[in-house]
């Protein structure tokens, strides 16, 4: 992602840190005294999360519901339900948690809100555009900001963030 997409600022994310995070999530949700039926997760980004937070919770049964917004020429402009899960919830999720990774401009939450609109919607991170649209989340990170997931990334050499400034 570059500048013209918005993001100036990138957060790399470590798989022990996104484990810390979805640990401290799980430890939320007990918190609220909720049992839930099962988890719902937003493929893909929130598979892992929702991996682990049903691990922490104890819960034994995971539905998906697959989205895409990322489409390089209508980025956010709209959401395309590739899986449903609604037919496994037909009390509109009523009991059930659903998990992603991050919320960003709302659009993909919003979406499946309007699926499952009695679930408790949780994400690990969360951005000022996309949080009003869930209930949980642990981390609060600027809008102009990429997230890097460790899934996404490779070793390699890095520069400096004062070396970054200077090519922009």
């Amino acid at each position: 992602m570059t500048e013209s997409h918005g993001y100036t600022k990138f957060f790399p994310v470590s798989w022990e840190e996104l484990h810390r995070h979805c640990k401290a999530l799980a430890w939320r949700l007990l918190d609220n005294g909720t049992h839930y039926k099962g988890v719902v997760a937003i493929t893909r980004g929130g598979m892992v999360p929702a991996a682990i937070v049903a691990r922490e919770l104890n819960v034994r049964v995971i539905e998906t519901i697959s989205c895409s917004t990322y489409n390089e020429l209508e980025r956010g402009t709209k959401v395309n339900v590739l899986k449903d899960a609604t037919a496994a919830m037909p009390d509109q999720g009523e009991g059930w948690l659903i998990i992603d990774d991050l919320v960003d401009t709302g659009i993909t939450a919003k979406a499946v809100r309007q699926l499952l609109p009695k679930a408790h919607f949780a994400t690990i991170y969360a951005k000022p555009s996309g949080r009003p649209m869930v209930d949980s989340y642990i981390t609060e990170v600027s809008q102009d900001t990429w997230i890097l997931f460790p899934w996404d990334m490779e070793a390699v050499m890095s520069k400096p963030i004062v070396e970054l400034r200077r090519q922009s």
